[in-house]
């Protein structure tokens, strides 16, 4: 589950919970995203996932990656149902973890059928690539040296969050210019993708954005994305999409968008 952070109600936390078995299930959430050098049970990124009716959570957190590389360290993982990255900085989880234990053992986990989920920097530590914030939007390709390796759990695909709330809507244009092959995916508040195999459900109150660089440049003028802007397209609620194919369905009896944003028509191909 990849959430676009910032989320006023339990709804989505609720759904996570689900997916990972019940209140009941056993539950890591990872706060090392975070500023602080320790938590504890006091760590407001249980607050959300214990309104939303989660019993049995347990913090797992270091910076130390020789840490992470420990079998003592990962126990936890190989018990777990699920996992939810917090919000904060995503470097942080990606110096701690990536090509550690914790990363197989997180890899595992969704292979024995678990739940990986993250709001924010959570959310983006899921994708392959993590693109440095710029202080602009930019429809120009970002350089490598602004790139750094996700956790890959979603492969091929360039996570973006809280795009309408902060305007952020343009930004994975030069991304995806970046890696033309990558599919771009911006998630805003509220809102959240459920990750099946190759395909996602919107879920929560507002939208997710799908930036396909192939199906957008037109093949006989290939600068269309650098001199109108690019092109993308929203999913509301209920929306569902083939990351395989690059299909987009929309049920008839789909959920209204949020109140905050004007839809527009919007036609499956």
């Amino acid at each position: 589950m990849i959430a676009g952070g910032a989320e006023t109600t339990t709804d989505i936390y609720k759904r996570f919970i689900a997916l990972a078995g019940g209140m009941d299930a056993p539950i890591l959430v990872v706060p090392t995203s975070g500023n602080a050098e320790t938590y504890d049970d006091s760590c407001d990124c249980l607050r959300w996932l214990k309104q939303a009716g989660a019993r049995n959570l347990k913090l797992l957190h270091t910076r130390d990656r020789s840490v992470a590389n420990t079998d003592a360290f990962v126990e936890p993982l190989r018990q777990a149902r699920g996992i939810w990255f917090a919000e904060g900085n995503s470097w942080r989880h990606q110096d701690a973890y990536l090509d550690t234990k914790v990363h197989h053992e997180i890899i595992a986990l969704l292979n024995r059928g678990g739940v990986v989920g993250g709001g924010s920097a959570g959310a983006r530590i899921q994708s392959d690539y993590i693109p440095l914030r710029s202080p602009e939007p930019s429809t120009r390709a970002i350089p490598e040296s602004r790139w750094r390796s996700g956790l890959g759990l979603v492969r091929n695909v360039i996570i973006d969050v809280h795009v309408l709330a902060r305007n952020r809507q343009f930004d994975l244009i030069g991304m995806v210019l970046a890696h033309p092959g990558m599919l771009g995916i911006g998630i805003d508040e509220d809102a959240a993708i459920v990750v099946s195999g190759d395909k996602f459900e919107v879920i929560g109150s507002s939208y997710a954005i799908v930036y396909d660089n192939k199906r957008q440049i037109a093949a006989e003028n290939p600068e269309t994305l650098r001199t109108v802007g690019g092109l993308f397209y929203m999913l509301k609620p209920g929306d569902t999409y083939d990351m395989k194919t690059r299909q987009a369905a929309r049920p008839p009896n789909g959920q209204p968008p949020t109140n905050r944003i004007v839809e527009r028509p919007w036609h499956s191909q």
